[in-house]
């Protein structure tokens, strides 16, 4: 354990070095990659350790008992996340490894907590859902290509995502009554996906609403600081009340990943104010709308 620890502490002073001295990334990556490496042996001898007793060194003078981890130099919060890396089988952790330009601690824990939240998604169920409607809002979780990166707050590291082939496939057509309105939202790269789910969901495209989210958000082309709110329409879908709402709305997004504004589904009350009405991939009970998704409070 010693030898261990000592080879993860030099790996991780290399690697501080190596980006002091402005190391190609391929030099960086490799100490990060012992590191990990180093971290996670710890953590599976660690689980192999017998735990010391209460008492048991003041009582014993043998050789035999379990030294400390403060004895090792290593601290609970160290040991805690160490042991969590060696949970991860070793063929995702290798996996990890392999597509993750930068490694980190950090990452790694953030892999392990997304692993554990699909393995609770694949073995629970998913509720059906049931009735029919008039008005339908959802915000799909989007399922983006970086799946592994966490640097800049991807989707996943935050609730399983959804492909547009799985989106496409759910019952929506289903739940939907002759005359029925939809509103979806999708950000600005999935706007393609997100007209095409309209369609397969048997709606005709519209219009839409831009959510101005005032604070800036990461992007590969842009600081993107908008958001879509796509309108689809089955038979006839036209507001109830005759009242023209602006199209860009400026708000100031929340620090809670993907949480959108109160405005637009108090909007959509006051557009259609009568039929029954249902928000898909909901995060908690509203009333007046049913509701359905993984993240019900």
């Amino acid at each position: 354990m010693d030898e261990v620890a000592q080879l993860r502490n030099q790996a991780e002073a290399y690697r501080y070095a190596l980006r002091q001295a402005k190391e190609s990334p391929e030099v960086i990556r490799k100490a990060e990659e012992i590191k990990l490496r180093a971290e996670r042996r710890a953590g599976e001898l660690l689980k192999e350790t017998p735990k010391q007793k209460p008492g048991e060194y003041k009582r014993s003078h043998a050789v035999t008992v379990t030294p400390t981890l403060a004895e090792i130099g290593i601290t609970k919060n160290q040991s805690s996340k160490w042991q969590k890396i060696a949970s991860i089988t070793e063929e995702k952790f290798e996996n990890f490894l392999s597509v993750q330009k930068e490694l980190s601690t950090a990452g790694v824990l953030n892999y392990k907590k997304n692993l554990d939240r699909q393995e609770r998604v694949d073995t629970t169920e998913t509720p059906r859902i049931e009735g029919k409607y008039r008005i339908i809002y959802a915000d799909p979780p989007w399922k983006y290509g970086s799946d592994y990166q966490d640097k800049f707050g991807h989707a996943k590291s935050h609730y399983s995502t959804m492909d547009q082939s799985e989106l496409c496939d759910l019952p929506v057509k289903e739940i939907c009554m002759p005359n029925c309105v939809l509103f979806l939202w999708v950000t600005s790269p999935k706007l393609p996906e997100g007209l095409g789910v309209i369609q397969s969901w048997g709606f005709d495209y519209k219009t839409s609403f831009i959510w101005d989210k005032v604070k800036h958000n990461y992007g590969n082309y842009n600081s993107v600081r908008h958001e879509f709110l796509l309108i689809g329409g089955k038979g006839s879908s036209t507001p109830d009340v005759k009242k023209l709402y602006d199209s860009v709305v400026s708000i100031e997004r929340s620090e809670k990943h993907s949480e959108k504004p109160e405005y637009f589904r108090n909007l959509i009350d006051e557009l259609y104010p009568t039929g029954d009405r249902i928000e898909l991939f909901s995060r908690k009970e509203l009333e007046g709308w049913n509701t359905w998704g993984s993240e019900l409070e």
